[in-house]
């Protein structure tokens, strides 16, 4: 963003965001009615320099819009989710991704079709977050209702902060093209893997088998050569199509199912395991011979309908070795996305039949083709290795999501570990499948690649002792999932000098501080210590007479993030939260459920908070009378206000003065 922007946004907020609530985003609801066809439609009016997310946003980024309906059983969907206008990309520095959003106004409309002919009523809620150049506002629910085939008003809609649901989610409409950017770089996947493919003991050995094929076909030269381009095409259409039906039949949401529910990602993760065993020799993996022979005898019919059989009999003939890659594929793609799988088969598909084209078209390059042979196996058990160590995403996926524990970050890098030494070792010939030539000498591309095989392995191993591992942190699970973690090993030791002199934690050697609630999954960064419940926090600052730094934060909190790493890093910050305040970190977005004797009934809006999110997003703002995070707030361990709350602002020195004006505050007091 301009720098004239950022003073300006900073010093409008900074004059009048404390004692007010911001809502930068109003909905209004409305709907047309023609018969059983309804149309509902979802407004929003966004304020200037405020943007509203979009549908659909990455993993790790902030939360996405979501319309959210209470009981579907009286209507049916009829197409996708429409968004107007298309939203705007930026690049996000904080969370490293491209992200996608509306500014000034949004539209959603959904079709539907009234299954009845009484009256039926729709509620639900939207779900949204949205920033400005300074600001991030937690996770925000609106309840709409609408009403047909009834003499009453439509639709009706309530613009509250936090609103509270007992709703259950059935649809978050997840977008449906993804970036353009994204879409280029998977296509590129897609047909490196399609080159990939054509390096493998299935499919090499065909090459020659079917330019002989058209060579030898008794047309003229020129039917033979449009015969060889149809077959091509027959090729890319084939598995594009199968990118079609992909992306129709599963859409958004079964793509989404597919793509964090526990029962599929297993079921992917033995599919890769077979497939790499088969890719070791230990079986063969084929369709039935019954598909194969009927496809092949319709090539002898010849003519335009014998190439496109010659293609699909080459599809079917080649399964065991692309059956895989074309899996990888598709499994990739299936994060909602209608595009993607298209897009993916076709770039495959292309590269795929790329050569075969080209020597069906000029055969004389054959010629200068390799023969087959031993390095043929060799691909094939490289790509072997591959599957193996890919596959194991597919299970953590599951892991983290169920909370099995089996895959911990450590046994995910171990297993790794293990595999890329081994495929090492199998690149220098020094691993031997009973299938496997004799490898008389290591060639310059064997080399090559063992070498960065076992320099990839030697990246890995710091990763074992806790090292973040940022250029594969998206195939990795998340770091609180580490058991051996040295960097926190080492700050637990500075901890228990505190047992002969030095520092000990805050909680630690007092009855009053107890280990905090949520850490299992909750963390302050930096290695502070804190609390993430109020009450906890507040008792503990009591017991040690000292004051409160309480931070109101989120998960999807951009700026909460930018203030850690630029502000809470230096070292004079640290070293204040550290030895002179208790630290409490309350999450105003976080799902977690709360018992029942911890739900609170807000004065705000009258509704019960659940959660453990929407809980501290109340308290902040009957409290405080603000929903704006970051937000920093001194407190006495009274409770009482020590100096004016603070909010964005990456200046160390200004955070400084703000934590050295609550603490002589607090020494008066006492």
């Amino acid at each position: 963003m301009k720098q004239p922007i950022l003073i300006i946004t900073f010093l409008i907020i900074s004059f009048t965001s404390f004692g007010q609530i911001l809502e930068p985003v109003k909905w209004s609801f409305d709907s047309k009615q023609d018969g059983d066809q309804v149309q509902l439609i979802f407004k929003a009016t966004i304020e200037e320099s405020w943007h509203l997310y979009d549908t659909y946003l990455p993993e790790g980024g902030p939360v996405a819009t979501s319309i959210n309906y209470e009981d579907t059983t009286r209507f049916a969907f009829v197409g996708d989710l429409q968004k107007t206008p298309e939203p705007s990309e930026e690049f996000d520095e904080t969370f490293q991704m491209v992200l996608r959003y509306f500014s000034h106004q949004a539209e959603f409309v959904q079709n539907v079709k009234l299954k009845t002919d009484e009256p039926v009523t729709i509620n639900g809620y939207v779900e949204f977050m949205c920033c400005d150049d300074e600001t991030c506002l937690p996770p925000t629910e609106v309840d709409f209702s609408f009403t047909f085939n009834d003499s009453k008003e439509q639709a009706v809609g309530e613009s509250k902060i936090n609103v509270e649901s007992n709703t259950t989610k059935i649809l978050t409409d997840k977008g449906k093209e993804g970036s353009t950017e994204t879409l280029w770089l998977f296509f590129f996947f897609s047909l490196l893997a399609g080159f990939a493919a054509i390096l493998t003991p299935c499919v090499f050995p065909m090459i020659p088998m079917t330019v002989s094929f058209f060579m030898h076909s008794g047309k003229s030269k020129l039917k033979s050569r449009l015969h060889a381009a149809f077959y091509g095409f027959s090729i890319i259409a084939i598995y594009t199509i199968v990118g079609t039906l992909v992306a129709v039949v599963f859409g958004p949401d079964a793509a989404n199912w597919l793509s964090t529910h526990w029962l599929p990602n297993t079921l992917f993760f033995i599919i890769f395991v077979v497939f790499a065993f088969s890719f070791f020799g230990m079986f063969e993996i084929t369709l039935p011979s019954w598909l194969v022979n009927r496809s092949d005898k319709q090539v002898d019919k010849g003519g335009f309908l014998g190439s496109f059989f010659m293609a699909l009999t080459l599809v079917l003939v080649s399964f065991s070795c692309t059956g895989p890659i074309v899996g990888a594929i598709l499994v990739e793609s299936a994060g909602g996305a209608v595009l993607k799988p298209i897009v993916g088969m076709f770039g495959f598909a292309l590269a795929f039949a790329l050569p075969f084209t080209l020597f069906a078209l000029f055969p004389g390059w054959l010629n200068n083709l390799p023969k087959s042979g031993g390095w043929l196996n060799s691909v094939k058990v490289v790509l072997g290795f591959l599957e193996l160590a890919l596959g194991l995403k597919f299970l953590s996926i599951a892991d983290q999501t169920y909370h099995w524990g089996i895959l911990d970050r450590e046994v995910y890098l171990a297993l790794w570990i293990v595999i890329f030494i081994l495929m090492g070792f199998y690149l220098l010939g020094k691993l031997k499948f009973s299938h496997d030539s004799d490898v008389k000498f290591v060639s310059v591309p064997r080399l090559m690649m063992a070498i960065i095989t076992f320099s990839f392995v030697v990246y890995l191993i710091p990763g074992m002792f806790g090292a973040p591992l940022k250029a594969i942190s998206g195939y990795l699970p998340p770091q609180t999932t580490h058991d051996f973690d040295l960097h926190k090993i080492i700050r637990d030791e500075v901890k228990l000098v505190g047992a002969t002199g030095g520092t000990i934690g805050f909680h630690e050697g007092n009855e009053q501080c107890e280990d905090p609630k949520f850490a299992e999954f909750l963390h302050l960064p930096h290695g502070l210590d804190g609390y993430f419940d109020y009450e906890q926090g507040m008792a503990c600052a009591k017991a040690l007479n000292k004051p409160v730094f309480i931070d109101f934060t989120g998960h999807g909190c951009v700026n909460c993030r930018e203030m850690e790493a630029n502000v809470w890093s230096d070292p004079r910050v640290l070293e204040r939260l550290k030895n002179e305040f208790v630290i409490i970190a309350l999450y105003v977005d976080d799902k977690s459920k709360l018992p029942e004797s911890e739900w609170v009934t807000s004065t705000y809006d009258g509704k019960v908070k659940k959660t453990l999110g929407k809980k501290y997003a109340d308290f902040q703002i009957t409290r405080f009378g603000v929903n704006a995070q970051p937000y920093y707030v001194l407190l006495d361990n009274n409770g009482d206000l020590l100096v004016d709350p603070k909010a964005y602002d990456l200046n160390p020195d200004n955070f400084i003065d703000f934590l050295d004006r609550g603490m002589n505050e607090f020494k008066e007091r006492n």
